[in-house]
């Protein structure tokens, strides 16, 4: 596949260590800022070097990384680094939907990362010297009803349950919209400043105004080596440490949410399978306590059989089970069918991938569309044959109350 670069000349890149930047947030500027956070290390960036839109349609990931290719390729490096993350990187953000329009691709000009006690800067062109000015408040928040209202979206819990208990499938996760309108525009750093210290487990992200806190890792990629992070089945967390012990314990018993975490588990491994000479799949899942809610958690290990790309690897695994459902075909017949609205970027893949193919994608999962001062937070449930629609709703806002507590503080 040939795809059109529209380059005026090729990347001229220099990655050098630096010392300890400290909060990687605070050294952002102010305008358009890009960022993959998790423990206070990863990678913040800024500018544009080069951006594409990528076509929506089934190969979208395969033109995706012919462009990588060709703009990596021909990229002049100097990297004194040499480690996942140094040299140049682009940050990107996958619709949902492979039919809907959206995906985009960013080099940014200036990339400032630490890790495993090295800290670098990698710069495209000339020296950046953009101002980091004081975040700015945006205010007090008004909410609204997205695509559908909460009795309208436990309507479309309930027809969800009814078609699964049809035997049409599986699992459906069914996600809802929120609307935020601020007095004035969102700065995209508090948002991730605020997220990054209450959501320390999280994969905290930015790229093309999608913000949020991610639990969920799609795929790392470093060298041959792969891992994933499925979550599926979800409890509130406890009024106090008894009651959270108690959810939790609940939680592991239900055989809603153990079904359904063997739904994802079970897509994962078939995804993976034909790229793995050997892949680790837990037998039971794990508990993921965050700030919020728990979560079953299995973690997934695997060699790659041949060298391939990060992106090779998303493509094959997205959607997931996690944020589509069972059988993945169907359950997007009925995400379309019942849910009224366009997800954009929520549940689809986001991340960063480096000149060499490695990178950390997750799903875009608690987070918000940000255009100047409105926003548009997303939260999904998965629906089975025994789900409540009270319950999901319930389960659905405190969800959203992440990225809510990111705006109002």
């Amino acid at each position: 596949m040939r795809v059109a670069l529209g380059l005026i000349r090729p990347l001229v890149a220099k990655t050098t260590l630096v010392g300890d930047p400290g909060d990687l947030v605070s050294r952002l500027p102010g305008t358009a800022p890009y960022a993959w956070i998790r423990h206070g290390e990863g990678l913040v960036a800024w500018g544009e070097a080069a951006r594409v839109t990528v076509p929506p349609g089934p190969d979208r990931f395969e033109w995706a990384r012919d462009w990588l290719s060709a703009t990596f390729g021909e990229a002049d490096v100097e990297d004194e680094v040499r480690v996942p993350g140094s040299g140049p990187v682009a940050f990107g953000s996958f619709t949902f939907d492979p039919a809907s329009p959206g995906s985009v691709l960013v080099v940014p000009r200036a990339v400032l990362a630490r890790r495993d006690g090295l800290a670098w800067l990698t710069t495209i062109g000339e020296e950046l010297l953009d101002p980091v000015l004081p975040l700015d408040d945006p205010g007090r928040i008004r909410y609204g009803d997205g695509s559908l209202t909460a009795p309208e979206w436990e309507h479309a819990v309930a027809r969800a349950v009814g078609l699964i208990r049809s035997g049409r499938l599986q699992k459906a996760v069914l996600a809802r919209d929120l609307t935020a309108v601020a007095e004035r525009p969102i700065d995209v750093r508090l948002l991730l400043s605020r997220l990054a210290e209450r959501f320390p487990e999280c994969y905290t992200f930015s790229c093309a105004g999608l913000v949020g806190a991610t639990p969920e890792l799609l795929v790392r990629h470093t060298g041959e080596m792969i891992e994933s992070l499925v979550l599926a089945g979800t409890a509130p967390r406890g009024t106090d440490a008894a009651d959270d012990l108690a959810r939790g314990a609940a939680l592991f018993a239900s055989e809603k949410d153990r079904q359904e975490h063997i739904c994802a588990v079970e897509s994962v491994r078939e995804a993976l399978s034909p790229l793995c000479s050997e892949l680790k799949v837990p037998e039971e899942p794990e508990l993921l306590v965050l700030p919020n809610v728990q979560h079953l958690a299995s973690p997934v290990t695997g060699r790659l059989a041949a060298g391939a790309s990060v992106l090779d690897v998303v493509a094959a695994m997205h959607p997931t089970a996690a944020v589509g459902g069972t059988p993945t075909a169907t359950a997007l017949e009925v995400i379309r069918e019942l849910e009224g609205m366009d997800r954009a970027g929520y549940a689809g893949p986001v991340g960063w991938i480096d000149a060499r193919g490695d990178g950390e994608w997750g799903i875009a999962l608690r987070c918000a569309q940000i255009t100047g001062s409105r926003a548009r937070l997303f939260a999904g449930c998965g629906i089975m044959g025994g789900s409540n629609p009270a319950s999901e709703l319930a389960e659905a806002q405190a969800k959203l109350r992440v990225m809510q507590y990111a705006l109002e503080g």
